[in-house]
C-alpha cells in the first residue's frame, strides 16, 4: 500500500510495538505530528525535548525494552543531546527521531537546520540521515535492532521533511533490516576459559564486582547460580544495584567513591576480582596505580573496547554476561569462603554503630532517614529514579533494592535533571508501580517544567525533593578540597509546595 513517509513511520513503530512517544513539535517534524493524530500511538507532550529523552531512557530502563523520543530540528534535536549522551554512558536503548530540512535544501544553512548527525556522532550507538520515504521504514527497523542488542545504546534517525511528505510503497516484509552479519564472538576461547576456571577453583579470598550489565543482558537468574555456586561475595556498582537483593548476605553493598569502607577494603585485600557486566570507571576504582594489586582480575564483558581499557585483566571472556556465566557455572568447584566473608564482615568494625541511621531522635532530621523511612513505607518495592547528587549516593545506600530495573539514576554521565523526566517514562513503562521520584533541589530546577507533562497526563507519580538549600555535592568538593570557598553554591530555592 501506497503511504506518506510520516504513516509509514507511525506504521512501524505500531508494529514494533511502541505505545508511547515523547516529544515536541516543530515545523520539520510537523507531518508526522499530523499522522500521529491518525495512529494507535500515544505521544506525550513534554515541555523541553532534553526531558523527553531523559523520559524515553527512563522507559527502556523500566520496561528492559526501547525508549522513543521526537523532536524538531535545530535547537528541538540539539536540547536532545543531553539526554542522548545520558543513555549512551548508560548503554540505555533509545530511538530518537528528528525532523531535517527538505533535502534539497540541507546543507544551505536553512531556517533551523542543523548536522545533528554530526553532533550525535560520538554520543550515539549509530545516527543516520533518511531523504527518501521508501527509505523510513527499514531504517526504522535497523535502529530498533541495533539500539537493543550487543550493548545496547541510543540511535537517532533524522529524517528530512520532503521525506516525510512524499508518498512511497510500504511493505512490512520487504523492509526487513539488511545489517551486516552479526560477528560471532567466541566467548570461551579453550585457554582463556579453563584459565577462568582455574582460577575460580583456586581462589581464597574471590569477589565478584556486579555491574549494569547484569540486569541488561537478562542474567539475573544465572548471575544468582554462579555466586551461590562458587559462594563468592558480591560488591555492586551504582548501577548494578538490584541485580542481587540487598538483603542477600552475600551482598556486600555499593564499590567505589561513595560506597561502604569495608567493601572498597575487601577488593584490596582480594586474591581474584570477578568483574561481570561492568567496565572499571574512576568512580569505582580510584589511583588504578593501587587498586587491586595482589588480586587477579576476570572480566566478563560484551563489549571488547572495555577490556584492558582502565585495568589491565588477566582473563577477559567477551560476551553476553548471561551466556559466559551459564558457560562458566557448571565447571565451579563448590569452594568454602566461609572464613573470608568472616573477616570481610569484621571489616565493617563499628561502622554500622556510627552510621547516621543509629544517631539519637534530636528533632534534627537528615536526608538519610528521609531515604530509608522511603524504603520502609513502600516495602522496598518502589521503582526509585534518582538525580545526581548527594541524595543519589544517600538513596544508594539506604534504600535496599531486592530487585532489578527498581533504581532508575544516571551514572557514567552524571545528569542533574535527569530525575523528573526520566520518572515519567518509568510510571509510563511501568504503569502499576509505585514510582518514587528522589531529586535535589538543585537537580529539579533543571527540569522542573516537567510537573506539567504530569498534571496534563494525570499520572500518578510522587516526588520526594530532598531540600537542603544547597549544590549539595559542590559544596561538599568545596569543602574538601577548595578550602571551604563557597562560591555559587548556596541555593535560592522556590517554594517547592506553592509549585506543587
Amino acid at each position: 500500500m501506497k503511504l506518506m513517509g510520516a504513516e509509514i513511520l507511525c506504521e512501524v513503530l505500531t508494529r514494533l510495538g511502541v505505545r508511547e512517544i515523547f516529544g515536541y513539535p516543530g515545523g520539520a517534524i510537523l507531518p508526522v505530528y499530523d499522522a500521529l493524530g491518525k495512529s494507535k500511538l500515544h505521544h506525550v507532550l513534554v515541555r523541553h525535548e532534553q526531558g523527553a529523552t531523559h523520559m524515553a531512557d527512563g522507559y527502556a530502563r523500566a520496561s528492559g525494552g526501547i525508549g522513543v523520543a521526537m523532536a524538531t530540528s535545530g535547537p528541538g534535536a540539539t536540547n536532545m543531546v543531553t539526554g542522548i549522551a545520558t543513555a549512551m554512558l548508560d548503554s540505555s536503548p533509545v530511538v530518537s527521531i528528528t525532523g531535517q530540512v527538505s533535502s534539497k535544501v540541507l546543507g544551505s544553512d536553512a531556517f533551523q537546520e542543523i548536522d545533528i548527525t554530526g553532533i550525535t556522532m560520538p554520543i550515539t550507538k549509530h545516527n543516520v540521515v533518511v531523504s527518501r520515504a521508501e527509505d523510513i521504514a527499514r531504517t526504522i527497523r535497523e535502529a530498533f535492532v541495533i539500539a537493543k542488542s550487543g550493548r545496547p545504546g541510543p540511535v537517532l534517525v533524522d529524517i528530512t521533511k520532503d521525506a516525510q511528505q512524499t508518498s512511497a510503497e510500504f511493505d512490512w516484509e520487504a523492509s526487513r533490516p539488511k545489517l551486516p552479519p552479526k560477528r560471532i564472538r567466541n566467548n570461551h576461547d579453550p585457554a582463556e576459559f579453563d584459565r577462568a576456571v582455574d582460577l575460580l577453583n583456586t581462589a581464597k579470598r574471590p569477589l565478584v564486582l556486579a555491574g549494569h550489565g547484569i540486569t541488561v543482558s537478562g542474567a539475573i537468574g544465572a548471575f544468582e547460580q554462579f555466586i551461590r555456586a562458587g559462594n563468592y561475595p558480591v560488591a555492586m556498582t551504582l548501577l548494578g544495584i538490584g541485580c542481587l537483593p540487598a538483603k542477600d548476605p552475600l551482598n556486600l553493598g555499593m564499590m567505589g567513591m561513595h560506597g561502604e569502607a569495608w567493601v572498597n577494603n575487601a577488593i584490596q585485600e582480594a586474591d581474584l576480582l570477578i568483574a561481570v557486566g561492568m567496565r572499571f570507571d574512576d568512580r569505582v576504582t580510584g589511583d588504578l596505580r593501587t587498586y587491586a594489586r595482589n588480586a587477579r582480575k576476570i572480566h566478563i564483558e560484551i563489549d571488547r573496547a572495555e577490556i584492558n581499557k582502565n585495568v589491565k585483566v588477566d582473563v577477559a571472556l567477551v560476551g553476553d554476561a548471561r551466556e559466559v556465566l551459564e558457560h562458566l557455572t557448571p565447571h565451579i568447584e563448590t569452594r568454602d569462603h566461609t572464613a573470608w566473608i568472616r573477616h570481610i564482615n569484621e571489616l565493617k568494625g563499628d561502622s554500622a554503630v556510627r552510621d547516621i541511621q543509629t544517631l539519637p531522635d534530636t528533632g534534627h532530621l537528615y536526608a538519610a532517614h528521609v531515604i530509608n523511612d522511603l524504603w520502609k513505607e513502600t516495602h522496598g518495592e518502589a521503582i526509585v529514579v534518582t538525580d545526581v547528587g548527594q541524595h543519589q549516593m544517600w538513596e544508594a545506600q539506604y534504600y535496599h533494592h531486592n530487585r532489578p530495573r527498581t533504581l532508575i539514576t544516571s551514572g557514567g554521565l552524571g545528569t542533574m535533571g535527569f530525575a523528573l523526566p526520566a520518572g515519567i517514562g518509568a510510571k509510563f513503562a511501568k504503569p502499576d508501580s509505585e514510582v518514587w521520584v528522589v531529586v535535589g533541589d538543585g537537580g529539579f530546577q533543571m527540569t522542573m517544567s516537567e510537573l506539567a507533562t504530569i498534571v496534563q497526563e494525570k499520572i500518578n507519580l510522587k516526588v520526594a525533593v530532598i531540600n537542603n538549600g544547597y549544590l549539595g555535592m559542590v559544596r561538599q568538593w568545596q569543602e574538601f578540597f577548595y578550602d571551604k570557598r563557597y562560591v555559587a553554591t548556596p541555593l535560592v530555592a522556590p517554594d517547592f509546595v506553592a509549585l506543587a
